[in-house]
């Protein structure tokens, strides 16, 4: 929910209007490094986030750039005003005098138009961090030049504000991003391949025309690099040098590691093993998905077991799809153990439920959901890479539409929980 307030965040004071100032303050307005931008991005990427205390994080900052948007709207219309009857002040900018009758739009300073293509959002938090981390940066440079363009003493008041509250955010982000306690380069799930991850290429070589020169930095030398000299000049012969520095120089060009699997026959073994596990795995969720939606008190929770319950058959008819993709005339099921001890635990849910607050009870049926689901994630997931590192794109294809069901399966178990957690305590509320 959103609530103007009749009161900038900042004072504006404008005792010098400038037309072609107010041009210039139209890059924060409109602009790819503006604060419209900003708040879009974060208030986005507010809403994509799974993470509660880092929503919060992102929303709070995402509203506080509406309220600089507004605050650089007000500047720039204070110095746009005299395009409104003065020819002269007008010609700083026709779009805006004659189009625009001398006010903002959502234009930046050339006159493009404001686009959503400005906003970086990926939906992983870590790397959407990064991005406004990168962005906060780029603003403060803005302001910073505006500033010093700028002869109005009220105007670079409000510009030195609104410059200092990018680094604030600076600060916010990368300390969010430090408390997630990732290594800085695990980005995404699937990791680099490995020797190719620390080889620097020496791709630009030579000694140029304006005094390039070939550089060695912690960027390419020490540590775990290996550099490789110019790589698309060398042949693959294996061959290697001591640099003077002692630094692995490799001559051999750059490793590249082959896809193609050595022993297929082993890897489609372990494939088809884990499909039949995983059969077995939804031949009993058939039968504990309906015991679970009766032992729920949230309908929205029921609802969401009795989804899962249809998507669970089509679930077990995909695998036995892919087993016969696979060559498998009769498709067998392998006994899933881990199921079968989640499937007990969630019994013993059930049974210690008929003591417990009905909040409480649907929190402790929702645990034992999430954790079947992330065996399920786990298992899909590996079974998905063997048909990738066997090249099988239909197996792939049909294993990942699961894996994608059960992964959106999660997420709404997730929201489900979130009000049950909030009212916990209230059993007089109604559900």
């Amino acid at each position: 929910m959103y609530h103007h307030v009749k009161k900038l965040m900042y004072t504006v004071r404008v005792d010098a209007p400038d037309p072609r100032f107010g041009n210039m303050l139209l890059e924060q307005f409109g602009g790819a490094n503006g604060e419209l931008a900003a708040a879009m991005q974060y208030s986005i990427q507010g809403l994509n986030c799974d993470d509660a205390a880092r929503k919060d994080l992102l929303m709070d900052i995402g509203t506080e750039e509406l309220s600089h948007l507004e605050i650089v709207g007000n500047l720039a219309r204070l110095h746009l005003a005299h395009m409104k009857n003065d020819r002269d002040a007008a010609e700083a900018d026709p779009l805006i005098a004659i189009a625009g009758g001398g006010g903002v739009n959502l234009f930046n300073s050339m006159g493009s138009p404001w686009t959503a293509d400005y906003l970086k959002i990926t939906g992983e938090l870590d790397v959407d961090l990064r991005s406004n981390i990168a962005a906060e940066a780029r603003a403060k440079i803005v302001y910073e030049r505006l500033i010093n363009f700028c002869d109005d003493a009220g105007t670079k008041d409000a510009l030195q504000f609104l410059m200092t509250r990018e680094i604030t955010h600076m600060k916010a982000f990368a300390a969010a991003l430090e408390s997630l306690e990732k290594p800085a380069f695990s980005i995404g799930r699937i990791a680099p391949s490995a020797g190719v991850v620390n080889q620097f290429y020496n791709d630009s070589t030579g000694s140029g025309d304006l005094g390039e020169i070939d550089a060695r930095g912690p960027w390419n030398e020490g540590g775990e690099w290996e550099f490789i000299q110019s790589p698309a000049m060398q042949a693959p012969n294996g061959s290697a040098a001591n640099g003077a520095d002692g630094q692995v120089e490799s001559n051999a060009g750059p490793m590249v590691e082959s896809s193609i699997p050595s022993e297929p026959d082993a890897i489609q073994e372990s494939l088809i093993e884990t499909l039949r596990d995983l059969l077995h795995a939804e031949k009993q969720l058939l039968k504990a998905l309906p015991k679970m939606s009766k032992a729920a008190h949230s309908e929205q929770l029921k609802d969401a077991f009795e989804t899962h319950l249809a998507e669970t058959e089509i679930h077990a008819e995909r695998l036995t799809e892919v087993l016969k993709l696979l060559g498998e005339e009769t498709v067998r099921s392998k006994p899933c153990k881990g199921m079968m001890g989640l499937i007990e635990e969630g019994n013993d849910v059930i049974t210690d439920n008929k003591k417990r607050d009905p909040y409480a009870a649907d929190l402790n049926l929702i645990a034992a959901a999430h954790k079947v689901e992330n065996y399920e994630i786990a298992s899909y997931t590996t079974a998905r890479n063997l048909a990738n590192q066997l090249r099988l794109p239909e197996v792939s294809r049909l294993l990942q539409m699961t894996l994608a069901e059960e992964q959106n399966a999660d997420l709404l178990l997730d929201q489900i929980q979130r009000p049950l957690t909030s009212v916990l305590g209230r059993p007089s509320a109604i559900m």
